[in-house]
């Protein structure tokens, strides 16, 4: 009976261990077949940076100094790449979130609104000693940011390279990861290191003048870097070692291609140091989408993925409206060729102007995790834009998918090329 019983236990001691061979031998092909890295339907982009809670303060009439004035004061969930997150998911991808949050008031109301949502918290930091990144803005009558004082040392202090060491997988397996700002440069420096041993396309968000600078320890690994007028400037002016770069100063009736030509200098300085597309936002005024060569070089590296799921009916809408194949320039092998469309903004009725650039950002990540191209996903973002304009959120509480084809077509079919030719 021992004898026969010890039999048993060798027996499926053996079972065990061949499955677990074989099951181990398996992932390790879909690894090899995957240049190192498992790829699957359920890959997300990955969005590293800021969750805050903003505190906006809208004033009902014209503010007058040293004393209160009536009007609203609202919490409202913000921080740059959060923002940016929450609107990836509304349309329809799955982001996975690196930050860091306190348990204080401030966190649990992040943090219940992201479990609501159902995104994933495992890359959120969550630690009683956290104070909670909190921004009061103060807006003006018209919505348009008049002044704000930030607490975000949190970030800083605790979203270190050690805690993002820990999600180097979900990185690794990540159509395309976006960091802004708000990191430290080491911590900058070693997200885009991870995502470069894979050849995962990095998005630098600027976040601010002040921070946009970061850009000088990371410049050679990003991809596509989104800054507005003066980030642009400050970032060139940081690559270029020196401010060779005065601030634009912009008339009242500048017209698209004036504003290029005065842009146009500090973008090639960061195409030339490495960074493959510039999406220049310009507010009211659209987006300047700008590269080395071509449409088809813009989009070289950047369309990883099939799309999956709910991002497949994106896919198909916006395809409808958008089709693939821009017409509007030819390509040059030439890599002192610079090109650049310019795509215009469209109509709104404003409520309030904080989560634009951010929902901008959002629904181009979201689009190209759909598979859309760099074309197709600028419409999308200055869709998706319009839409958090209108809303009294940094992010709207949904999107109409039909209504952002619909919005995305109208800025398609008006894209202009501005500069299509060789900068020698």
């Amino acid at each position: 009976m021992i004898y026969f019983m010890g039999n048993i236990f060798t027996l499926t001691r053996c079972l065990l261990v061949n499955s677990l061979v074989f099951l181990v031998g398996f992932v390790f092909c879909k690894v090899l077949l995957n240049g190192g890295k498992v790829k699957n339907g359920d890959a997300e982009a990955v969005i590293i940076g800021g969750m805050v809670l903003d505190i906006h303060a809208i004033p009902s009439v014209p503010a007058n100094p040293r004393t209160t004035t009536p009007g609203k004061v609202r919490y409202v969930l913000g921080g740059v790449a959060r923002n940016v997150a929450e609107c990836v998911s509304k349309l329809g991808a799955k982001p996975f979130m690196i930050s860091a949050v306190g348990l204080d008031m401030a966190g649990k109301l992040l943090l219940e609104h992201w479990k609501s949502a159902g995104l994933s918290t495992e890359g959120i930091r969550k630690q009683q000693d956290i104070g909670t990144p909190v921004v009061c803005n103060i807006l003006d009558i018209n919505g348009e940011l008049a002044a704000a004082v930030a607490s975000v040392e949190a970030i800083e202090k605790f979203l270190t390279p050690e805690w993002i060491q820990q999600f180097k997988y979900s990185i690794c397996s990540a159509p395309i990861l976006m960091v802004d700002a708000n990191l430290i440069p080491p911590a900058l420096e070693a997200s885009c290191q991870i995502a470069a041993k894979s050849s995962v396309p990095v998005w630098f968000e600027p976040v601010s003048v002040a921070k946009s600078r970061r850009v000088a320890s990371v410049a050679k690994y990003v991809t596509v870097a989104s800054p507005n007028e003066d980030e642009l400037i400050a970032m060139a002016n940081a690559l270029s070692c020196a401010n060779v770069f005065p601030p634009i100063e912009r008339g009242n009736k500048d017209l698209t291609e004036s504003l290029f030509q005065k842009l146009k200098p500090a973008i090639w300085l960061l195409l030339e140091k490495g960074i493959r597309i510039i999406v220049v936002t310009l507010g009211s005024d659209g987006v300047f989408l700008c590269s080395k060569g071509g449409p088809s070089f813009m989009n070289s590296g950047l369309e990883r993925l099939k799309p999956y799921g709910s991002c497949e009916q994106f896919y198909k809408i916006v395809t409808s409206s958008c089709p693939p194949h821009w017409c509007g320039a030819t390509d040059s092998e030439k890599d002192s060729h610079l090109f650049a469309v310019h795509f215009p903004a469209l109509p709104a009725s404003v409520v309030r102007l904080t989560g634009a650039g951010d929902c901008l950002v959002g629904g181009m990540l979201a689009s190209i995790c759909a598979g859309l191209n760099l074309m197709q996903s600028v419409a999308v973002g200055i869709a998706a834009a319009k839409a958090a304009v209108e809303a009294e959120t940094n992010v709207p509480t949904a999107f109409s998918l039909a209504s952002i084809a619909d919005d995305a077509r109208s800025v398609y079919s008006a894209a202009k090329v501005v500069f299509n030719q060789s900068m020698l």
